[in-house]
């Protein structure tokens, strides 16, 4: 038989059908603000105990610039938009030289530089749809050792899509030299598969092409076992019980002192994780799915047994294909 649709091959999950049947239908619109704002996300994750990188304070309006001057007495922290997308508008900065803080680049900013950063952020450069919006500063995440090889200068993260609150496949996520080491796709960063049974990365992809090395470091990208696997999959399993989205990203970091935090939710995940995975989406919806209604309704730890059910099934799958 000669398959010529390449999506119907590989089962991999499109734009069109990924809005149409999942994210517009799992996802109800009045819950969009707790995911989308990421105070509101971050008010969320606090009053359920599931932690978070602690939050210093946030700015609402030009008037309120003047809190900015707090930070004199921070030596590192990171400044975001509440309402950013694609990692547009985040400020890492990870040590103080004189009056001036430095990023990760090496770069040195004065208090000028981050006032005038924060009223852009206030003003929606970053922000969905262009409107005003809030910025936070927050705890600064420390990679933990693990990384350390693989990734350049920042932080990795773990994006975990989960269906029906059931985890359904991740992607670990590294900065490069171009990402300005941010772990963001669109920004340049890496995204590396990941065997969801073991918590070991396969290969990578960079800008949407399959690579088998970091491009800065040059360190292999598979065979990395992820640290705390078993924990970050039971917090995203856990997490739906929260927020109530079928369709949803939820993205980990892993500070080397406290361990794995939840560093945002997306009701729009990127479809990049298909080609990081070598695999596509859809048998594993598809396996879901035949568990028939009320999957949403079972315990936590039950939704982690299908997970890994599904894991099986669709491996059975994937070998099927490739013959």
């Amino acid at each position: 038989m000669i398959c010529l649709n390449p999506k119907k091959k590989f089962g991999l999950l499109g734009m069109n059908h990924r809005n149409g049947w999942y994210t517009l239908i799992r996802n109800p619109r009045r819950l969009y603000p707790l995911v989308d704002d990421k105070l509101k996300t971050k008010e969320c994750l606090e009053s359920h105990q599931l932690p978070s990188p602690e939050l210093y304070f946030s700015i609402n309006h030009n008037f309120e610039l003047k809190f900015l001057r707090e930070i004199k007495f921070l030596k590192e922290f990171v400044i975001k938009p509440a309402r950013g997308a694609e990692g547009r508008g985040i400020l890492v900065l990870v040590d103080k030289v004189g009056t001036q803080w430095k990023k990760a680049s090496g770069e040195l900013l004065s208090m000028d530089d981050i006032e005038y950063h924060v009223s852009n952020i206030l003003a929606g450069l970053y922000s969905l749809g262009g409107l005003d919006d809030q910025a936070f500063i927050e705890y600064r995440v420390r990679s933990h050792v693990a990384f350390r090889a693989v990734a350049f200068q920042g932080v990795p993260d773990i994006r975990v899509i989960l269906y029906r609150g059931v985890p359904l496949m991740c992607m670990l996520r590294l900065p490069t030299k171009e990402s300005d080491g941010k772990a963001n796709l669109h920004q340049g960063a890496v995204g590396a598969g990941l065997n969801m049974l073991e918590g070991i990365t396969m290969g990578g992809v960079h800008h949407s092409l399959l690579i088998d090395r970091h491009p800065d470091t040059q360190v292999p990208i598979a065979g990395l076992k992820v640290p705390f696997w078993e924990s970050m999959l039971e917090t995203a399993a856990k997490t739906y019980e929260v927020f109530k989205m079928g369709y949803i990203g939820i993205d980990f970091v892993i500070d080397q002192i406290l361990g794995p935090l939840i560093l945002e939710l997306n009701a729009r995940p990127g479809l990049s994780i298909q080609l990081a995975n070598r695999e596509g989406l859809l048998p594993r919806l598809r396996a879901v799915d035949a568990y028939g209604a009320g999957v949403e309704e079972l315990s936590w730890e039950r939704r982690l047994e299908i997970s890994r059910e599904m894991l099986h099934k669709t491996s059975s799958f994937k070998k099927e294909t490739k013959a």
